[in-house]
């Protein structure tokens, strides 16, 4: 792949620390895929394990060891969305995405040097965020692999089709399918510090228990999901409206009242921290357009959460 060869790419034996420089834009790509920061360390470890049993003469013989490992990790990611979805049904409750904090790892540019294509591109940044995660569960795992390799990383048709096993043709189709349910997941046009604002005052309504201030944040028909895995209690289901929302809320504060809520970005975006005993217990995501909270996302599985507790 050499759009994405980056300094990876080097005549004769490849140097090692060439080699694992190319980890951070491996996360990237298999986060994105995923939706799991966990299962993306996995995928790239993985990767990383098959170059190593390699022996130098086989390393040698690979041009672009940076466009190897990105096919590897590509592939893997594939043949694991289609087990995730087997998995995800036996899932006790909601599937939200790992939340991961605010890290240059997760949100790394494009490298220089990657020319543009005619098709609309979705900024890196834009890729990171919950309700954008939450569109690609919708998406065929061919689909979401066609569509994050092309329009996000910016890799050529060609080499995607090397990847999925389909012609470029059928790769474009399949990116402009994809394409097609990602417009309502689009970067808000609030500006980042109104988005920023309105999480802060979500927070003081919460903590101060105040349901009528909470109603005026959120859209009428906004929608609040919350995934405890089975692990802890959560909201099995969806809950919609504004009041509805708003009341739970604080039957939370009232039912946790050692629980510290703290500001924080969360995927990119302003979002909300819950923590008990310097413990991270709760990640919320936001998604915010016309100065309303239009979705909210409660992570509270703890095996998505180890992250926030050691960061």
């Amino acid at each position: 792949m050499t759009a994405q060869s980056g300094s990876g790419q080097r005549q004769g034996e490849p140097d090692l620390s060439m080699v694992v420089s190319e980890r951070p834009q491996l996360i990237n790509i298999a986060y994105r895929l995923l939706g799991s920061a966990a299962e993306a360390e996995d995928a790239v470890q993985d990767a990383f394990a098959r170059w190593f049993a390699m022996d130098r003469q086989e390393q040698a013989a690979i041009v672009s060891p940076g466009a190897w490992l990105s096919r590897v990790v590509s592939r893997t990611c594939l043949n694991q969305l289609s087990s995730a979805r087997v998995r995800r049904e036996r899932y006790v409750g909601e599937w939200i995405p790992e939340p991961v904090p605010e890290r240059a790892a997760w949100i790394t540019g494009v490298p220089d040097g990657v020319g543009s294509d005619p098709a609309d591109r979705v900024a890196l940044d834009e890729s990171i965020t919950m309700a954008f995660l939450v569109v690609l569960e919708s998406m065929t795992p061919a689909e979401r692999v066609a569509f994050i390799l092309h329009d996000v990383f910016c890799y050529p048709f060609a080499e995607v089709a090397e990847i999925v096993g389909r012609s470029p043709a059928a790769c474009r189709q399949l990116a402009s399918s994809a394409r097609r349910r990602v417009p309502a997941s689009a970067d808000s046009p609030t500006p980042r510090s109104r988005r920023a604002g309105i999480v802060s005052d979500f927070k003081l309504a919460w903590q101060a228990k105040d349901i009528d201030a909470l109603v005026s944040l959120l859209a009428p028909d906004a929608t609040a999901v919350a995934d405890g895995g089975g692990k802890v209690s959560a909201l099995v289901e969806p809950v919609g409206g504004a009041r509805e929302i708003a009341e739970r809320c604080v039957d939370i504060a009232l039912s946790a009242p050692d629980l510290t809520i703290v500001e924080s970005i969360v995927n990119g975006q302003p979002g909300l921290v819950g923590q008990r005993d310097g413990t991270t217990v709760v990640v919320v995501s936001f998604d915010i357009a016309d100065d309303r909270i239009q979705h909210l996302w409660a992570v509270l599985n703890p095996d998505k959460l180890q992250p926030w507790t050691a960061s």
